[in-house]
């Protein structure tokens, strides 16, 4: 599988490389869909610009990334081949973690299996459901294709988007979680919580997941399920307290709190993006603001409460459902952070027989992707339309999200209900029974 995996590489670098030299790579670093307020390298040229003057890069209201993001930059950036080449290594970051986050966890799943099927916990109709070696052993590399290839990772990079440098981030923390290294999850876990807020709910799937490989019930009333909470979370908090101090050390200032998580949360700036915040509140009066943003912001965290009780001996689906709830529900997201949960579809494609909109969704999906340039330049430039119209593309967009996400969401829970009461239900009466999930 090496060289499959080298020649995908190589074709990956030879696509941006491609595309950042050509004269695509101004109107890629424009789109509003590609790039946001947040990830956008022309604010972070311009808070690098404000840094060599000795001005703080947080005093005007352009420049919203972390500080330790625009050292690294002021560091890389005289060197214009060495910072393509860092956006280029994020993505492959994110593609081989990736690969060997897969790797790690066959060996898991076919233990799981093992047990299960020792235990005669499978029905023998159900049999079936159950993934061979032959059916996954192809699985890491159609992820690693999955994230490289993807269009919007592409657009991404060519972009210069920090989301990229974000999704490395995530990936080195799934990594490292799926690896069992404690520290290491806590770890890249508080730096992707430092870069955007959103990914501290992946806390709870990664103490489920860390509990579930050492054997630790979930069982409020048991002393070790409380010892390693407080655990994991002084690691986690400890890491984050060493990460601001360090911030405030480099700016000597603590400016960069308002204009980074500030920003994130109560969203100033409403230049259209692919997210469900920018029209609804550029139509808001401004009493209701504040009441309207707490429920859009709620629903990134609340949803972890219900999913993790309900996945809670599933913490490698929760992660995935998590993270579609953050791509989806964040204050400014972008192309990137949808390509990041697209990328773990391969690892549930045992999941297909039970899909029920799938072809739907995805021609949806399509079809948004192509109409976004297309009504931006109807309401910018032509001046046939106007904002309603991008808007509607964009809901339409989530709501073709959410509904891939609960698709697979709904198979999922089918095919565990499946492996317990067997795959052909019947009746008393000995007719066929049909399955009705609430």
């Amino acid at each position: 599988m090496a060289a499959p995996l080298t020649l995908l590489l190589i074709v990956a670098v030879t696509i941006r490389a491609a595309l950042f030299r050509s004269s695509l790579a101004e109107l890629i670093a424009e789109r509003v869909e590609v790039v946001s307020p947040i990830t956008a390298w022309k604010r972070v040229v311009e808070g690098l610009a404000l840094l060599d003057l000795g001005v703080s890069p947080y005093s005007g209201d352009v420049f919203h990334e972390t500080p330790l993001i625009i050292y690294m930059f002021h560091f890389l950036v005289d060197y214009a081949e060495i910072t393509f080449m860092t956006f280029v290594f994020g993505a492959l970051c994110v593609c081989i973690c990736f690969f060997f986050i897969y790797l790690s966890l066959m060996p898991f799943q076919f233990r799981k299996q093992k047990f299960a099927l020792e235990a005669d916990r499978y029905p023998m109709d159900s049999l079936e459901l159950i993934r061979s070696p032959k059916e996954m052993y192809y699985v890491p590399l159609k992820v690693a294709m999955f994230y490289l290839l993807n269009p919007f990772t592409i657009l991404s990079c060519v972009a210069k988007s920090t989301c990229g440098l974000n999704n490395a981030v995530l990936a080195l923390f799934f990594l490292s979680t799926i690896k069992g290294n404690v520290l290491l999850s806590a770890i890249f876990l508080c730096l992707a919580t430092y870069q955007s807020i959103y990914p501290i709910t992946l806390c709870a799937p990664a103490m489920l997941y860390f509990m579930q490989r050492q054997y630790i019930p979930v069982n409020f009333r048991r002393v070790s399920f409380w010892w390693f909470i407080v655990q994991y979370l002084f690691m986690y908090l400890g890491s984050l307290f060493v990460l601001i101090c360090l911030s405030f050390f480099l700016l000597g200032s603590w400016d960069y709190l308002p204009s980074v998580y500030g920003f994130i949360l109560s969203v100033p700036d409403l230049t259209p993006n692919i997210g469900l915040f920018w029209y609804f509140f550029a139509e808001m009066f401004e009493h209701f603001r504040l009441f309207f943003l707490c429920v859009f912001q709620i629903n990134v965290f609340f949803y972890t409460i219900p999913l993790s009780i309900k996945l809670k001996e599933h913490p490698v689906f929760l992660i995935f459902m998590q993270l579609a709830v953050i791509s989806i529900f964040k204050s400014y997201p972008t192309v990137g952070d949808v390509a990041l949960y697209l990328a773990f579809l391969p690892v549930w494609s045992h999941l297909h027989r039970f899909l029920r909109n799938i072809f739907l969704v995805s021609c949806v999906l399509l079809a948004c992707s192509a109409l976004f340039p297309v009504l931006w330049h109807l309401w910018i430039y032509a001046g046939s339309a106007n904002s309603n119209f991008y808007y509607a593309i964009t809901l339409l967009f989530n709501v073709a999200q959410i509904l891939l996400v609960s698709d697979y969401f709904y198979a999922f829970l089918r095919r565990e209900h499946h492996l317990t009461n067997g795959l052909y239900l019947k009746r008393k009466d000995g007719s066929e029974a049909t399955l009705i999930l609430k």
